[in-house]
């Protein structure tokens, strides 16, 4: 093709080789998205392999009837942990996150993603999340309660893990919606000039509607967590039916967001196996915008499918047809973009290489799980199949021969890309064939076994039942045959490792822009700036038509973010504050025995609680240094498409995410007030004061906007003012709320009254955002107070004020459904 840049090979002389705590330093600091694409990948991948033993060592358990290797709670405990890292630790991440930063930015032809340091930080908050999951280990023993923690198992004191889970899931869940409001702001305010959202590669459509589904719904099992973990460690509940809350509520915020994840597990990749059938059949993408469509449907429809996880536990005849129609709705689009992968290859020039392999082994197989979908949304059929095999066999089908089958020809087709060499291709047909064949193997039986009634979750089967051993230890062994080929994949990746660069700029002549980068890419991504006219998403064939070239930059020219450890610091806080919410608290308190003296307490619980209060000076101490460094050590002029800059636009994406949050807790507490579940007691919190919290309050959203203002006309000593005093109504809003929050917890006991445990829930959430606003709008004031903000740097007051309207405009919906209700 004409439209190449000139090769660059790095140069490796082995004096030059860093050592491995230079490495390690250089991950710690970074913000290049590559690296932080590489440190998702990584961890998901590990996340995967220690899955996958685990899973070997429950089909291990089940080969034969009444085996013992694996009984009771710790078979229970096993089954939580696989099914947790699968999901939240390998098929979210690595799509979404892995190859989303890695190729995101390089395909929008740009040279980082909108808040580089945001995305070293949430890429630590995730690696750490996954290390407070492996402390349980050594603190009481994983969860044993399922990846769904149905209440009330959840909350059965016998059950050890549970907190650490809710925590992790929730630190999880912070990592995620940062790194999509990330790339929702990226998609929005920095495209190549001339590319509109229309000539965008379909991948970045992938990665945009997964994280707009991502911001919308997780909201959903933040609350399912949140209020979960407040009962165990303060009896307050939305769910007990002993004071009136309804155990079902939980499955409804759970799967509010647990069906959509389960598109956020596959949009990417459908992006992903779209930009492999193109390069790989050298034809455009049949139907791009057909696709995009679809995709977005996608995100529409998933959002309203939730409760046919619910078929079996009662609810109202109207609601399950209404949610059965959606759930057959939303299969069309899916089924759209089987076809147009499908139109894609279908009389095209296809290169078999071992992506193409992947690819086509997805078609199939998803296409046999999206069937047993649709069966499974047929209301009738649910009835008898549910908690059955057969739902494990359908998940699993859909997941992992499915969309893990796309993952791994994203690593086959990006990894030249990536590392500057082939995987062998030998190896890699080995690896196919092993987790093709394995997989029908291991799943196939499984749906046999649940029309003929095997429960899930059960940890042994009793002999004589027709057809159940000779189908398990079938199964048994495609659990086998796959950790066979994850063991030939590794040794690929080992062999591959050792193989020297010799992997050109595009080695499958791709049409996407990630192709004129060099083999791996440069840290600046490109030495050269592109033409302003996209044609179609397939600029490189655009370009070599109409003749267009690449012009040359000067790499000295180029300036980046610089590395930071602050960010890094400042997620070591939140796994120190993690880790004493989850083995410790803040007193020792619990909702059964009352408060108790703190050094009475077991030492695994003082000491958490110890490092409980160590995580705040960390946490602070980094978050405040990090604010107190320029993102880049010279003036910059910032390219954004939109009249934001990319503070604004990263924060008014997030907020899409505080509002689901809110909005979930909210609708769950209006259909207990509304039902009569939730009756006010006579002793309420007083209305007058509300009224003065409001007051000042909404005053200080007045101050904060004019604080705003000041500075944007240069007025730099009004402005700090205003930021000044913004905190001082926000010290004096939470001294008020303290005050009654103390008052009416003497007055009765939230573990005995829903309507009261409801407002601590909802107005204490609002409390805890109250003092993270504070923080943000104390991070400007501190940049102001040091100099650090210019007409080049401008610090955070943008998102700190659009955060802070927020919490503002939250109180008055609070005001109205717990004060004037």
């Amino acid at each position: 093709m004409t439209i190449q840049a000139p090769q660059q090979v790095p140069s490796h002389a082995p004096s030059a080789r860093p050592s491995a705590w230079e490495i390690l330093k250089d991950y710690m600091m970074t913000t290049d998205h590559k690296k932080i694409g590489t440190l998702y990948i990584l961890t998901s991948l590990i996340g995967f392999a220690l899955a996958g033993i685990l899973a070997v060592g429950l089909r291990i358990q089940l080969a034969v009837p009444d085996n013992t290797f694996l009984v009771g709670n710790t078979y229970n405990q096993v089954l939580t942990v696989h099914a947790a890292l699968m999901i939240f630790f390998f098929l979210i991440p690595i799509g979404l996150f892995g190859f989303g930063n890695w190729f995101l930015p390089l395909q929008l032809g740009v040279r980082d993603v909108a808040l580089p340091r945001v995305n070293t930080f949430a890429v630590w908050l995730f690696i750490f999340s996954l290390v407070l999951v492996v402390t349980s280990l050594v603190n009481g023993g994983a969860p044993g309660v399922g990846w769904t923690f149905y209440y009330p198992l959840s909350v059965d004191a016998n059950q050890t893990g549970v907190s650490m889970l809710m925590v992790a899931l929730t630190l999880n869940g912070i990592a995620s919606l940062l790194g999509s409001a990330n790339f929702a702001a990226t998609i929005v305010n920095m495209r190549a000039p001339g590319m509109s959202l229309w000539k965008m590669p379909i991948f970045c459509w992938a990665i945009f509607s997964t994280s707009i589904l991502q911001l919308i719904s997780l909201g959903g099992l933040t609350a399912a967590a949140l209020v979960t973990y407040l009962e165990i460690k303060l009896g307050l509940s939305m769910f007990n039916p002993g004071i009136g809350g309804v155990p079902v509520m939980f499955q409804q915020f759970f799967w509010f967001y647990s069906h959509p994840a389960v598109y956020v597990m596959l949009l990417p990749y459908l992006g992903i196996g779209a930009e492999v059938a193109s390069t790989m059949a050298r034809k455009p993408l049949f139907g791009y915008r057909v696709m995009v469509y679809s995709l977005l449907g996608i995100v529409l429809v998933s959002l309203l499918v939730w409760a046919h996880h619910m078929f079996a536990v009662g609810l109202p005849e109207s609601w399950q047809i209404a949610f059965m129609i959606a759930t057959l709705i939303v299969a069309v689009p899916t089924g759209v973009k089987i076809f147009n992968l499908i139109g894609t290859l279908y009389g095209g020039r296809i290169i078999m290489k071992t992506p193409t392999y992947w690819l086509v082994g997805f078609i199939f197989n998803f296409l046999i799980g999206g069937i047993t979908g649709v069966a499974l949304g047929m209301i009738p059929f649910d009835y008898q199949v549910t908690m059955s095999y057969f739902v494990v066999a359908h998940f699993h089908n859909v997941m992992m021969f499915g969309t893990a089958f796309l993952a791994f020809a994203g690593l086959y087709y990006w990894w030249p890309k990536m590392t500057g060499r082939f995987m062998d291709e030998k190896l890699g047909l080995w690896h196919f064939w092993l987790f093709m064949v394995g997989s029908w193997l291991t799943f196939l039986p499984q749906y046999i076994l649940g029309l003929l009634g095997m429960p899930r979750r059960y940890y042994t089967y009793p002999a004589g039942n027709f057809a159940w051993t000779e189908l398990n230890f079938i199964s048994t062994l495609g659990a086998l045959t796959l950790l066979a080929g994850g063991a030939v994949w590794w040794w690929n990746i080992y062999v591959t490792a050792k193989k020297p660069m010799t992997a050109s700029n595009n080695p499958w002549g791709g049409f996407t822009l990630e192709w004129t980068s060099s083999s791996p890419p440069a840290a600046y991504n490109f030495a050269h700036e592109f033409p302003t006219t996209f044609p179609t998403e397939r600029p490189l064939y655009d370009w070599e038509k109409n003749g267009d070239t690449l012009t040359p930059v000067d790499p000295k020219t180029i300036h980046l973010p610089q590395d930071s450890i602050w960010p890094f610091v400042t997620a070591v806080g939140l796994l120190l504050m993690g880790y004493g919410l989850s083995f410790g608290w803040f007193t020792n308190y619990t909702p059964a025995g009352g408060l108790q003296p703190f050094f009475e307490a077991s030492a695994g619980h003082v000491f958490a609680s110890l490092v409980l209060y160590l995580s705040f000076p960390v946490f602070l101490w980094g978050l405040f240094k990090w604010a107190g460094t320029r993102e880049y050590a010279v003036p910059v002029a910032h390219h954004h498409l939109t009249k934001y800059d990319n503070g604004f636009m990263g924060m008014a994406w997030f907020i899409i995410s505080e509002i689901g949050l809110f909005g979930v807790l909210i609708a769950g507490y209006v259909y207990l007030r509304v039902t009569g579940l939730a009756e006010p007691p006579a002793l309420r919190p007083n209305v007058w004061l509300a009224a003065l919290n409001t007051l000042i309050l909404v005053s200080s959203s007045f101050v904060i906007h004019r604080a705003e203002q000041d500075n944007h006309h240069g007025k730099l000593t009004r402005f700090r003012l205003g930021l000044f005093v913004t905190l001082l109504l926000g010290a004096a809003f939470m001294l008020f709320q303290v005050y009654e929050f103390s008052l009416f917890g003497a007055e009765s006991d939230w573990r005995q009254n829903l309507w009261q445990s409801c407002f601590f829930i909802i107005v204490g959430l609002h409390g805890l955002h109250i003092l993270i606003g504070g923080t943000g709008v104390a991070l400007p004031y501190y940049q102001a107070m040091t100099g650090k903000m210019d007409k080049y740097n401008h610090g955070s007051i943008t998102p700190a004020s659009l955060y802070w309207h927020l919490v503002d405009v939250v109180w008055l919906l609070i005001v109205a459904i717990f004060y004037a209700w």
